[in-house]
């Protein structure tokens, strides 16, 4: 039972390629099992997106609205 000792700040090097070769390799690989969007899926996901992104900003933009009505009141006196 021979025991091998690493160093304990080096990590385990992959039992696969090594190097800049095999890294490509294994990238190109795992992007063939990539479960890919349909161009209709992907227009809806993107439509969704950007429904929220427009209503979060709208949202934000009221909150703003009432705040610096709020603080002109408080401050001033008087809106405007």
């Amino acid at each position: 039972m021979a025991t091998e000792k690493q160093s304990a700040s080096a990590a385990p090097l992959p039992r696969s390629r090594r190097g800049i070769k095999g890294f490509f390799s294994e990238v190109g690989r795992e992007l063939k099992r990539v479960n890919w969007p349909t161009r209709t899926e992907t227009n809806r996901l993107t439509g969704v997106v950007l429904g929220v992104c427009l209503f979060a900003a709208v949202i934000i933009s009221g909150l703003s609205w009432v705040s610096s009505i709020v603080v002109s009141l408080l401050t001033k006196g008087k809106v405007g």
